[in-house]
């Protein structure tokens, strides 16, 4: 595998326009306030989230800016009206004992910026290629500001259209993780989508649109355990400290390269046959998701591995993987498939690093994350306690750590506005959070698709054996494949000489 694609000339970016998109007048009641959740508040800290999506678009830039932006624009209006938090502010009271909320008023807006580059479009949906290639692709969060009174107003996204004339164009989204998850993230675009494909196809809005409406009710999150207070006090304390909120996402400047994996189906399927054989005991959860976060982890953990032992460094001999799990439709939450807002539990897997890096570091992996599916699922309030407490501990600097971002169930690659699937779409934000995004297979067929970015060398180390280990499940699967047929010719020859024999003693007492 080739590790990267980078620019070797010099690029041409300039700025076409700057809007201000809002919902339409009178759309949204001024002002509308929404509470933030116990969900809500463990995000409070969480530098902005990035998703870019790309499409062909065989056109020239002024073709684009006449029959397509319109269309974008004005659809992205009419979604606001529904998916308001978007377009609205974070606000933070002066008084560090008031709680902070969700407000919207008249004239509140998302930034668009449309921009036009000459970077090479192939090269940008690439399988492997420099981190810094999608930079300029991605806005930034409109700056926060200070009312007279001390009440901070922050922003919570941003959008970014970039034109790659002839070939195709972009859309990147930045927002706060405080607005909401990636399920309201992903809902927002399917339906932005689908009112922009019934505009670019003259269909009526009102019967081509199936998705749902989002579901802004806050009061239907329970909490039994009093834990909403139990952040608030941990999140006053930190604002009285003037910690400030992430507005920007801090790239890092190493030498890095994106790659997307992507497994398909088959290959998925022996991964999962190899890890059960390997397992001493059956997995209740042998999903997709298991054995790929498995593989990933363990060849994560396992390509630092060299550059540690090289550099003596002091690392923890514990790794940990962090994975997000929806609540929406647990026991202890039962809120509509459709609730708009962040509805997440956070599972922390621990495995010891010597374990992790051995023998049977990936079924070592798979039964740690299976464990915790399992925790989850019997409750999916376990640990929440804890939940800021154990962020801090994780944010140490000796920490290993793969958070794990996006999901297959999100089907990224469905979000059409009227010019076909995106050819690519991920995360950008892992590149400076540590971060592996998944997401479904672009080409379909049960397959799935990993992201990740790290230091060239590094990735090298990575790409090695991320291969060794796929080659070898395959070549262990065709063992036991083989091994299966000659058990079974065994078996069948066994079969034929104890009938053959029964055969001949039955005829020889005839015979007598």
């Amino acid at each position: 595998m080739t590790i990267s694609n980078s620019m070797k000339n010099e690029t041409v970016t300039r700025v076409i326009e700057q809007s201000e998109i809002a919902p339409p007048p009178g759309s949204v009641p001024s002002p509308t306030t929404l509470p933030l959740t116990f969900l809500d508040i463990g995000w409070f800290f969480c530098p902005p989230i990035q998703r870019i999506f790309f499409y062909h678009f065989p056109h020239p830039t002024h073709h684009f800016l006449q029959t397509t932006l319109p269309i974008l624009k004005h659809s992205l209006s009419i979604t606001l009206q529904h998916f308001f938090p978007f377009s609205s502010n974070l606000i933070i009271p002066p008084n560090s004992q008031n709680v902070p909320y969700i407000r919207y008023l008249n004239g509140d807006f998302i930034s668009l910026t449309v921009v036009e580059s000459s970077t090479n479009f192939n090269i940008l949906i690439s399988d492997s290629q420099d981190t810094q290639n999608w930079y300029p692709l991605v806005p930034n969060l409109c700056a926060p500001r200070t009312e007279q009174n001390g009440t901070r107003v922050i922003p919570l996204m941003s959008i970014q259209i970039t034109i790659l004339p002839n070939f195709g164009f972009s859309i990147c989204l930045t927002f706060s993780h405080i607005a909401g998850d990636g399920k309201s993230l992903h809902h927002f675009m399917k339906f932005w989508a689908s009112i922009s494909k019934a505009r670019a196809n003259y269909f009526e809005i009102e019967h081509s649109i199936s998705i749902d409406l989002p579901s802004h009710e806050r009061d239907r999150v329970k909490d039994p355990k009093g834990l909403k207070l139990i952040y608030l006090k941990e999140l006053q304390d930190m604002i009285s400290k003037k910690i400030e909120l992430p507005n920007l996402v801090r790239y890092s400047h190493a030498n890095k390269v994106r790659t997307t994996l992507v497994l398909n189906s088959e290959q998925v399927q022996k991964l999962k046959k190899w890890v059960s054989v390997k397992c001493k005991e059956k997995l209740q959860h042998m999903s997709t998701f298991v054995v790929t976060c498995s593989l990933i982890w363990f060849c994560m953990v396992k390509s630092e591995q060299s550059k540690i032992e090289e550099d003596n460094a002091v690392v923890d001999d514990v790794c940990y993987l962090v994975f997000m799990a929806d609540c929406r439709d647990r026991p202890r939450f039962l809120l509509p498939k459709n609730y708009f807002g962040n509805c997440l539990a956070t599972c922390i897997v621990a495995v010891k690093r010597d374990e992790l890096v051995g023998k049977n570091g990936i079924v070592v992996a798979a039964n740690g994350i299976e464990r915790k599916i399992r925790d989850f699922k019997s409750d999916a309030l376990l640990g929440f306690e804890t939940l800021m407490s154990d962020y801090r501990e994780l944010s140490e600097p000796s920490k290993s750590i793969v958070y794990v971002a996006g999901s297959p169930k999100l089907a990224v690659y469905e979000t059409d506005f009227g010019w076909g699937k995106p050819v690519k779409s991920e995360a950008v934000h892992i590149d400076s959070s540590g971060s592996i995004s998944l997401s479904e297979c672009r080409v379909g067929g049960g397959g799935i698709e990993v992201g990740l970015a790290l230091e060239r060398i590094r990735m090298t180390n990575f790409i090695n054996i991320f291969e060794e280990v796929l080659h070898k499940t395959q070549r262990t699967n065709q063992t036991y494949g083989k091994l299966l047929i000659i058990s079974c010719i065994y078996l069948f020859n066994s079969i034929l000489f104890v009938l053959y024999s029964k055969f001949s003693t039955t005829c020889r007492f005839n015979l007598r």
